[in-house]
């Protein structure tokens, strides 16, 4: 990243803090906290229970659902669908997902002759970019980017001539979202959690995007299985506290829960589908190397705060991180997915162990921990390790010179 654009988050990560100050040490914010660190670590050591659960709930609830083992088969999975329902025009609307970035989602679906509209502003600016375009924070993927930077790349991308003014690239960006969603016969989303005894999908936003991308003729979610909670209450309780520490507010705009299909009974009580929305929802709960990860790896929400504290990640930014997931715990992650098959030993020691991500965790995942548990797996030593190393050998001191 360049130090125009690490200021520019700097200065989004402070407004960020701000909004989060006010609301973190409420009584109420420490109490959901407590609620869903219980939540997050009962589910992920009880995940092939709720695999099996949800295998259940989904087939009563009409979800039809895909188990796929890698990136590959998730997108074989989601480029069949496509061709099934929209074989003319391979028209995508997308939300923002964590895990299609994770598989390159996007890029691979376009390598397969899909037109994949983004229509979260942050991810819509930044495809707009297409060149050095990863996002900088889960939540608020363009906050490196400055309101001249963003105009001008909109001018570029939507050949228009606005003036830096942050309603008007809203209303422009709105506008060219929109112009594709009437076409649009699929949209992809992901999910902040599923609740495997409910068979329900919940997603969190502010924008309304999901709305959009949730009601087209066929629904696709892809998710890690890690995302799985038990019950409804569980998964609001994960989204409510996403919301907390991403964007520092109480709670978000919307959490749309989706149980199946749009359907209606209200002639002659005779169920009936589809009405206004999906004439089917698909899942497609995605392992990629999860079910061997360290559960304290996958108890992570998504919500970004991590990087917001962390002193590497506010010097170097999104160069500290594994495609869509940031920081320390980015990286950390990467060593099991099998996305991630190049490990690079060098990013683990970016990391200075500080433990500043743990202690701004909600769910108190030990980022710091599992960073040095995987160091020592890796033959990889520093440049001044090596050094050290070689002078003990060659001049019995660490120095280079035996008369230090």
């Amino acid at each position: 990243m360049e130090e125009r654009e690490l200021k520019q988050m700097n200065k989004s990560f402070k407004l960020l803090h701000k909004r989060f100050e006010k609301i973190i040490d409420k009584p109420e914010t420490r109490r959901l906290q407590e609620r869903v660190i219980n939540i997050r670590t009962n589910a992920i050591e009880n995940n092939e229970e709720l695999q099996e659960q949800v295998r259940k709930t989904f087939k009563r609830n009409d979800i039809e659902l895909f188990e796929a083992k890698d990136g590959d088969e998730a997108i074989k999975i989601m480029v069949d669908l496509i061709n099934e329902y929209d074989k003319e025009n391979k028209l995508v609307i997308k939300s923002k997902s964590n895990t299609m970035g994770e598989i390159s989602a996007r890029k691979r679906l376009e390598e397969n002759g899909v037109k994949v509209i983004e229509t979260d502003l942050g991810d819509r600016i930044l495809q707009l970019k297409h060149t050095d375009n990863r996002p900088v924070h889960n939540t608020g993927p363009a906050s490196h980017l400055s309101i001249d930077e963003i105009t001008e790349i909109v001018n570029d991308g939507l050949n228009t001539d606005l003036d830096p003014v942050h309603q008007d690239i809203l209303k422009t960006v709105r506008a060219d979202v929109l112009s594709y969603v009437g076409d649009a016969k699929v949209g992809i989303t992901g999910a902040n959690a599923i609740a495997a005894y409910d068979g329900s999908i919940a997603i969190v936003h502010n924008e309304n995007n999901v709305a959009y991308a949730s009601s087209r003729k066929l629904h696709i979610v892809l998710a890690g299985i890690d995302k799985l909670v038990p019950e409804v209450e569980d998964a609001v309780s994960v989204c409510k506290l996403e919301s907390v520490f991403g964007t520092g507010s109480p709670i978000s705009s919307y959490i749309n829960i989706i149980s199946g299909p749009s359907k209606t009974a209200d002639i002659e009580k005779k169920l009936l589908k589809p009405m206004y929305g999906a004439e089917k929802v698909v899942v497609i709960l995605l392992d990629n190397g999860r079910s061997k990860a360290k559960d304290e790896c996958l108890w992570c929400i998504n919500c970004g705060n991590c990087v917001v504290a962390c002193p590497v990640y506010n010097v170097v930014g999104n160069e500290f991180g594994f495609n869509y997931y940031l920081g320390g715990h980015g990286i950390a992650l990467s060593r099991y997915l099998n996305e991630s098959e190049e490990k690079d030993d060098k990013k683990l020691y970016m990391c200075t162990l500080c433990g500043m991500c743990t202690y701004n965790c909600p769910v108190a995942t030990p980022t710091n921990e599992l960073i040095e548990s995987l160091r020592s797996k890796t033959e990889y030593k520093v440049d001044s390790h090596r050094r050290i190393k070689n002078n003990i050998k060659s001049n019995g001191s660490p120095y280079k010179h035996k008369n230090h």
